[in-house]
């Protein structure tokens, strides 16, 4: 059974590699992602960053942020995805926040410039 799907695997390869479909690659691509993406969480070590650690850190902080940074800090750590985006965002490529200004975008960027490398 297993070296009959192999068989099968090989061929819709082979097969892709010569007479490439535009739509059926996209769909390919999709679910190439998907899979990763699910393998990925299923094996993840847990040795990660918490979101709120960030949220923590700069507690000490508040009295410099408004009510809104610190609500707008809140949706930001709320996942790794997010906290991850943000950093992206404006911290790797220096967009302005609407929302925070730019001295506690600096604080944000600098906690987590902290544990980047658990991100």
């Amino acid at each position: 059974m297993l070296k009959k799907l192999l068989i099968l695997i090989v061929f819709a390869a082979v097969y892709l590699h010569f007479y490439p479909e535009p739509k059926l690659i996209n769909w390919f691509e999709k679910q190439k992602n998907n899979i990763f993406t699910n393998v990925s969480k299923a094996t993840d070590t847990k040795v990660r960053l918490r979101a709120e650690k960030i949220f923590t850190d700069l507690k000490d902080n508040f009295n410099s942020f408004s009510e809104e940074e610190i609500e707008q800090l809140k949706k930001i750590t709320v996942s790794r995805d997010s906290v991850n985006d943000f950093y992206l965002k404006y911290c790797k490529e220096k967009h302005s926040n609407p929302i925070i200004h730019h001295t506690n975008v600096d604080k944000i960027c600098h906690t987590i410039d902290n544990y980047q490398s658990l991100l």
